[in-house]
Formats: C-alpha cells, structure tokens, sequence
C-alpha cells in the first residue's frame, strides 16, 4: 500500500491494507497453491455444511465460515491437502416459501392447480438468487474456499447419490411404511421430523378446560377431562385411567351433580366450590364404564369401524396425575399415546380435521374453521369452549402457557396428526450408532455426552417422507400388487422405463412409468419427496458423486477430520450424517467438531433485518477490518457453544488490542531496521530471551489448542503476546534501537524473527494481518514475490527457558508494585527517586535490577528478607533528583511538540524556548548537550519564536517553538 492510501485511510488503515491483500491473494493463486503444492501428508478432508442461497449472509454464517476457514488453514500449514469446494442447499421448505409469497398461493391445492412443473421451475429460478452477496460477503471475511465450483445439491448427480444412499438403506430393511401420530405443518401440509419439530419450540398462551362427560351407567355423573387442545374433543372417542390411580366420586353441593376424577387432584379443581366425597375406588373399577360423547358428528355413522368399542373408559399406562384431574381424553386421529391405545383397544378412528388444518365437513357447527389459526391459534379452540359452554359440558377453563411446536420455516402451529409416512427404523442401528460416537471428539467437550448424546439415545425412527414439491424425490414405485421397486441410480430407472434421465425432480420423475415384475401392471412412484435432511446426511457421498464417481478418494479419506456448524445441528446435521454413516459404513461420519453457539443483538435479542438492531458486517469490514471483526468472535464464547451478545465496541477493542498495537511496533521497527538484519533467535539480553520464551510458549499453547478444536483459547494467547511484546519487550528495548552497536543488532534480530513467527502462528486467524507484517518484515512486500504467509509451514516451538519466564514475571510484578506507590504518593514516573526496598523471598539477577531501576525510575532496588512480596519507595527528594526530573518533563514536551507537527524520527530540529522560571532555565543551560540528544535537536536557543507556543511543565509556563 502506497504512503498516500494509508494517509487517506487515516489511523486505522487496515480495511484497505486487506483489500491490497486480497488483490494479491488472487492475482497469485495463492489459495490454490496452498491446495495444488506437495502435501507430505496427505489429505485433511472437512465437510462444509452448504447454506441456503435465499438470503444475504448474517453473523451466523460469518462465525461458521470463520471455524471453516481457521481449522483448514491450520492444518494446510501443518502438510496436509485441505481442498475447501463450496456448496448450496437447494431444496425444501425455505425456497417453497419464497416462491409461495411470490405467486401467492395459501395452500398445496394453489399449487398442484398451478401445476408443479411451474412451481418447481420457479424455485429453481429462486435459488442462487444471492449468490453474488455470499461471495462478496465471503472473499471480505478473508476465508479461502472454492466457490466458481460449487455442487448444488439439485445438481442430477448429487440427487442420484441421494437415490443410492436410500437404496443402501432399503437393502439393509431400515425403510419402511408407518402409519404414526407425529407433528404436521397445516400450512405445508406436510410431516415433520423429530429434529425439524424441536427447531420450532416457543412458550405460547393456550385454552385448557376440563370437560364433563356424563356418565350412561349412572345419570347425573359425569367423567372429568382435561385438555389443552380443545379442538380435539371433536375426535374424542374413549377416556383412559391408571388402574392403581385413587379416584372419587364427588358430589358439588352447589350445582347437584356428581363428578369422578383422581383423588389426589380433587382438592386443587374443587378450590372454591364446596363439595362432598360420596365413594373411593381404584381406576380398575371404572374400566367398561361407558359416556356420552360430547359431539355426535361420528357416534351416529353407520359406517364408522369399531363403534361398539368407542365412548368408554380404557386402562392407560401413560395416565399420571401430575396436573389435570387423572383422566386423559383419547383422540386416536392426534396423539401418540391416543393411536398406540387405539390400535390396542380397536377404538373406532376419528380424523375429523384434514392435513390443512381445517375441520372436515361433517363438523357442522365449525365447517372452515382452522384448528390452529397462526393469526390467532386459540380462536378456533375458544369457539369450540363457547359451544360446550352452551350445554353445560365445561367444568372449568383456564389459560395455560407451555412450549408448542411451530413450523422451523413459515412459523404455523405444528398439530398431532395421524397419518402415512416412510421411515428409516433408528432403532435398529441406535447401539451402533452410539458406539461410532465414542470416537468424535467435540469442541466443548459437553456436548458429546449432552445435547448430542442425549438426542442420540432418545432417537425415533425418521420420518423421511414429505407431501411436498421441491425436494429429491423417493425412488419408490408401488404397484397396487404390493410389489415395490426401489431404484438406486438413473442407470437402473433408464433400464427399468426405456426412457433418458436428465432430471430427477418430482415433476419430471412422476411421470415415468414403470413395468411391475410380478403383475405387469403399469406403476407410477408413489408421490412423497424425501425430508432434506436426507440430503444433507448424505452430502459426504453426494458432493462426490460416489459411488458413482470418485469411489477410493471417499473410501481412503473416510471420516472426515472435521467439521462445525451451530448448536442447533446438534439435532440435525451432524445427527443425519452420523445416522447415515453408521449405516453407510458403519463408521463415525468425522472425527472432529466444534459447535459454535448463536449470534444476538447487543440487548439479547434475535438479531432482525426489521429492528435494524445489528451492525451490517460489511460495513463493519470497512470500518474497522475483517481481521478485528474475527479476532473479536474467535475469543468470543459463541466459539464454544454458548449465545453472544453482538457487541461493535468489542470488534472495536479487537482493533486496538490486536492490530493496531502490533502496527505500532512493527512501525518502531521499521524506523531502524534495514536490509541487513538477519532474523536470529539467539541473544545474550534477558530481554530478547525473554521475547523469544514467550514466542515458542505461544506456539506450543496454540498448536496445542488448535489440535484440540479449541478455537478461543487457541487465539486468546495471541493477543496476549502481542500486548507483551509492546507494553513490555518494546517499552524497556526503546533505547537498543537507537544506540548503535551490537545490543542494536541483537534487537533487531530478534524483533525481525519475532515478527517472522508470529506471523505464521497468526496466518489462519489474523490472515490480512499475518500476511502483511510478512510480507514486510521478510522483504518481500507483495510487488516482490509470489511467496506468501500461508505458504509457509507452521512454526515449530523451541526452547522455553523457564528461569527468563520466571523472573521477568518477577520483574514485571515488582515494577507493578513500585509504580502503584508512586501513584499512591501522587509522584510522577519522570520524577527519579533515589530507592526503591524490596521485601520477600526473592533473588533477582542484575539484568533484572538494572529494569526495575529504568522502569519505576529509581537509582537503586534493595531486597531485603520478607514473608511475601512488597516494595517501599524511598520519596526524599535531594536537588540533584529534581533536576534530573525537571529535565525528563521538558524532554517529553518537546517530544510532544515533535509529534504534532508530524516530524519523522530521522528528522532534526531546532528548538526556540523562553521562560520567567529561574530553575526551569538553569536545567536547560546546564543539561543542553542531553537534552539535545533525547529530542533529536542540533540547538537549543533561549529565545521566542514567531512560532512558539506556551506549554506547562512541572505547573511553569515555558514557550517552545520548533523548525526543521
């Protein structure tokens, strides 16, 4: 970068200084080297997991995209082949919606009437329609991935490896047919997985009632039920009890009538009311008893299976009495527990409310009402309340909050809902799916016992099949014989219809026909589309093509060494592809993961392109830098799974701590450095010893954290160092740099080696920075070479001599201590005083003597015997102690001066002063030479300048003036 860009750049240049190495990084292929040189060994394979394109990217891809670009330059540095290829997710819900919205349609039926051929041409229209944001965004961030070669995951070959990891599935009996009671999207109307529906949870306001159904055995008693679901009353068709449950028969002296409920539960639903206990019996007792139903739309259909068996009391081993009144109202059509006892019992099935949401027909007093309406989700339950309340059928109701399910995408109420899908049977690989487990080592290391391994052990069998459009399809064509075929490539549906196979998309695929074996019946594939989920735990094979293609570079390099997505994967990706795997190869699908957490608002809200209550990252990159944006969330705790707070005056301290600090000492450096200094590693001065323990410390503290996937406490002792090296190695080294001689060269030679290392250990980090303070230090400056940082193998630790380590920090805390008294006494640092008492157990070398005197600006240190660590300040003040002090202050204001007139170290000056002080003008005649010396000056003049401007030192006026 040219003097003038940085100028206009300002103090904090770096934005652009980035740009320049971009430019460079590209003009040179230097990702590509990286990935095309030798590798000795071998090759590092990550899996990425691909993002949607229907969005601009946010803070939570930046965070992935930063753990995807640290952890392979890394281990590229380390001689491994990490080839990096983007990828796009393609299909399902999010693109529908869009698409949807656009077309305005409300429900499937808009679409099949708009035709699916249209509407899937249109989402795939809609899919890459940010690409060009992503790139932008990605190429900024610094992170080096191949994105001109990206699969897609509607590409033909990556669908047909999707029909080959089913087959294996199919091969191995883990598909099957169910009929189950699990969540659906009415709006959708579709199924839901187990992990797509914990996605959705929220805390929401319900109506629950208690309802009366009134006893056929015994007029005027009535069976308490309670629910949080009205709506589903209308498909009531039994009630269950706990056999060994106490129940009782009250009487409400208020209204007459006779209620049975648990008896443990009785006192909380009669609080108020005043009542009589007429009998106790077990749950067993009530078994056969027959009820009223509460609608008669079904009770009164000729046609309805199983009526004799409905409308009665059934033994429930899932009955409790842990709220509600120990009775549970059964709808087989809308709970789990409700078909399982429906199937057991032969209860007649009531499905009165379709896959829409809305109630059939038949439900006369609420034809076209939406069970779940999202604008409003308990309107429909309030009418039905209304409607009960009419007939004296409610005992009581209440609004009650509990976590309710939505849709992941368009944010509808999920309802239980009995229905058709396929499955993949978990169950029967979930022993070896949790021993594959073992093996991955998880970044924190919790999650591999908690979120991930419970998910893992409380697994259902996957609901993988869906009643929508956009999606890889099931290669399953059904004949009304019951023959079923599976195809697991275009090459087996090519021979199978005699027809080419260009496209394997709903729209295209159901319209082949195939020639049933058994009976020869013409079969079309059935309709559904696969979960895409199904897609994504496939993507280790599908990228690739296998096994189609490229057979041994999956089979050699299988697991993956790494990956990492967000918390939320836990339940989703990196669950599919362990299931996948564990069935594909019986293997673990990566040996390594780190699992960053979610990205807030500043005041721990989701952050909202609507509330506009985040920074833009982009504009983020050019005010501050894309290297202070990931230093800030790499040390950040999102980087371990737990929520960030997005702060910008974090990103803005990562600047300070990090970029500019090491720039200032880069620059001190480069005011004395030339092209003769020769890199070293070895000194005689504790400082450069020092310097150089604590380089090879943060090698092997961030090698080691590194090979552990431990991002943050990998970086954080960067920073660390970096404030060492300023605060402490560059502070007491200032006056080696300008004396000539071979102290000089020492520190130079090792400030030049420190920067050389450095660098690299910063390079899959600090990338822009790494690459800049190399490219200058090593001579090459970008126009000279086509070598690079990241080119570079990473640096091995050397020696650590602990003993430097231990009495620099000794050093460090005793010169901490010293300076605390002297702002306890109020004295200046640039005041000398004559001694400085050390009390403890210590022993401290010359050299360390020699710092403490310089820095605490004391003529002496004396160590005396003590129980702990203390120092004393000797505060007499002799004249000569004032003197040396006085001339101190006038250094630093003529310095002061030097540097807001923008003078460069090399330039000379002379200084004009004037001053009614006596003592003021009898140090600056006495101390001249020295003075001179420390304000690079020629001539110190007792006179004012037209210049001259009033300056305070010591609390006296004295008037400076300065000309070149």
């Amino acid at each position: 970068m040219s003097e003038k860009t940085e100028q206009a750049q300002g103090k904090n240049h770096f934005p652009a200084m980035e740009v320049d190495v971009l430019n460079f990084w590209e003009k040179h292929g230097i990702f590509e080297k990286s990935v095309k040189r030798e590798a000795k060994n071998g090759d590092y394979v990550f899996y990425d997991g691909p993002p949607f394109a229907t969005g601009t990217p946010h803070y939570g891809h930046i965070v992935a995209s930063l753990m995807k670009d640290v952890v392979p330059r890394f281990w590229t540095m380390n001689g491994y082949r990490v080839e990096r290829v983007w990828g796009w997710d393609c299909h399902g819900l999010p693109i529908e919606n869009i698409v949807e919205k656009e077309m305005g349609t409300k429900s499937k039926r808009d679409i099949e009437k708009l035709g699916i051929e249209k509407f899937n041409e249109s989402c795939r229209s809609k899919v890459l329609g940010y690409v060009d944001d992503w790139k932008r965004t990605v190429r900024r961030l610094g992170r080096w991935v191949d994105m001109e070669n990206s699969y897609k995951t509607m590409d033909l070959n990556y669908m047909e490896s999707i029909w080959w990891v089913f087959k294996q599935l199919w091969d191995k009996d883990l598909i099957y047919e169910g009929y189950r009671s699990m969540h659906i999207c009415p709006r959708c109307e579709t199924t839901l997985s187990q992990s797509e529906v914990a996605e959705g949870y929220r805390e929401i306001k319900d109506m629950s009632v208690t309802v009366k159904f009134e006893s056929l055995d015994e007029p005027n008693t009535y069976f308490l039920a309670w629910t949080t679901t009205p709506w589903t009353l209308i498909g009531n068709v039994a009630l269950a009890i706990g056999e060994k449950i106490s129940y009782v028969q009250v009487t409400d002296l208020t209204d007459g009538k006779n209620y049975i409920l648990a008896k443990e539960l009785m006192e909380k639903a009669f609080v108020g009311k005043e009542y009589k206990v007429e009998k106790e019996f077990f749950g067993k007792d009530l078994i056969g008893k027959k009820y009223q139903p509460l609608f008669d739309y079904y009770a009164n259909d000729q046609k309805l299976v199983n009526k004799e068996n409905g409308w009665q009391i059934y033994a429930g081993d899932f009955v409790n009495t842990e709220e509600g009144v120990g009775i549970v109202h059964i709808a087989p059509a809308f709970g789990e527990d409700d078909l399982n006892l429906g199937k057991e019992k032969n209860l007649p099935f009531v499905q009165h409310v379709g896959m829409d949401g809305q109630f059939k027909p038949e439900v006369k007093d609420f034809v076209g009402l939406h069970v779940k309406p999202i604008d409003d989700h308990m309107a429909t339950d309030i009418e039905i309340l209304k409607h009960l309340a009419g007939r004296a059928l409610i005992f009581s109701k209440a609004k009650y909050e509990h976590s309710y399910p939505h849709c992941w995408r368009c944010e509808t109420p999920l309802i239980n809902y009995a229905t058709n899908s396929w499955f993949v049977s978990i169950t029967k690989i979930k022993e070896d799916a949790l021993k594959n487990d073992e093996a991955i080592n998880w970044s924190p290391n919790h999650i591999k016992e908690g979120r991930f391994g419970n998910w893992l052990e409380g697994a259902h069998d996957w609901s993988i099949s869906r009643q929508r459009f956009w999606a890889s399809v099931l290669p399953i064509w059904k004949c009304a014989c019951g023959e079923i075929m599976v195809f697991g490539s275009v090459k087996e549906l090519e021979d199978a219809s005699g027809q080419k196979i260009t496209d394997l998309h709903k729209h295209v695929v159901d319209k082949i026909q195939v020639i049933c074996p058994e009976c020869g019946a013409k079969v079309s594939r059935i309709p559904d589309v696969l979960d895409c989920w199904f897609e994504s735990g496939s993507m280790p094979y599908a990228q690739m093509h296998y096994p189609f293609e490229n057979q041994d570079r999956v089979d050699t390099n299988f697991p993956a060494k790494f990956i990492a997505e967000g918390v939320d994967q836990t339940r989703a990706w990196f669950y599919y592809l362990h299931v996948i795997s564990t069935v594909i190869k019986n293997s673990r699908a990566f040996d390594n993961v780190i699992v960053n957490g979610i990205v807030l608002a500043e005041d721990g809200k989701k952050m909202s392109k609507k509330l506009q209550n985040y920074p833009d990252p982009n504009l983020l990159f050019e005010k501050y830098s894309a290297d202070a944006l990931r230093a800030y969330l790499l040390t950040a705790p999102v980087m371990q799974a737990e929520n960030l707070n997005f702060s910008e005056k974090g990103v803005e301290e990562s600047l300070r701590k990090n970029m500019m600090i090491l720039w200032n000492v880069y620059n001190f450096y480069e005011m004395y450095a030339n092209e003769q200094v020769v890199a070293s590693s070895s000194s005689e001065n504790i400082l450069d010893q020092w310097i150089l323990s604590r380089l090879n410390q943060l090698i092997s503290e961030t090698t080691r954290n590194m090979e552990k996937y431990d991002l943050p406490r990998a970086v954080r002792p960067i920073t660390e160092f970096i404030n060492d090296l300023s605060t402490w190695y560059l502070r007491r080294s200032r006056d080696r740099f300008k004396e000539d001689g071979t102290d000089k060269e020492s520190a130079l030679a090792t400030t030049k080696h420190v920067f050389l290392e450095l660098s690299k250990v910063m390079a899959p980090f600090l990338p822009f920075l790494a690459e800049n303070l190399w490219q200058r230090v090593s001579g090459n400056n970008f126009a000279q070479s086509e070598q690079s940082v990241h080119l570079e193998m990473w640096p091995q630790a050397g020696k650590v001599d602990q003993v430097v380590l231990d009495s620099m920090e000794l050093t460090r805390k005793i010169v901490e201590q010293g300076l605390a008294k002297r702002d306890e006494v109020k004295i200046k640092v640039r005041q000398p005083l004559n001694k400085l008492i050390v009390y403890g157990k210590v022993e401290l070398s010359k050299h360390c003597i020699d710092l403490i005197v310089d820095e605490v600006n004391v003529k002496q240190v004396e160590v005396l015997p003590g129980e702990e660590l203390s120092v004393e300040l000797d505060t007499e003040m002799t004249e000569e102690l004032k003197v040396e002090g006085i001339k101190r202050e006038l250094v630093r204001t003529i310095n002061t001066l030097r540097k807001q007139i923008n003078l460069k170290i090399s330039d000379r000056i002379v200084v004009y002063y004037d001053t009614t002080d006596v003592v003021m003008l009898d140090v600056l005649e006495k101390l001249k030479a020295e003075i001179m010396k420390d304000t690079l000056a020629d001539d110190l003049i007792a006179q004012r300048n037209p210049d001259s401007v009033a300056m305070k030192v010591n609390d006296s006026e004295v008037y400076f003036g300065i000309t070149k």
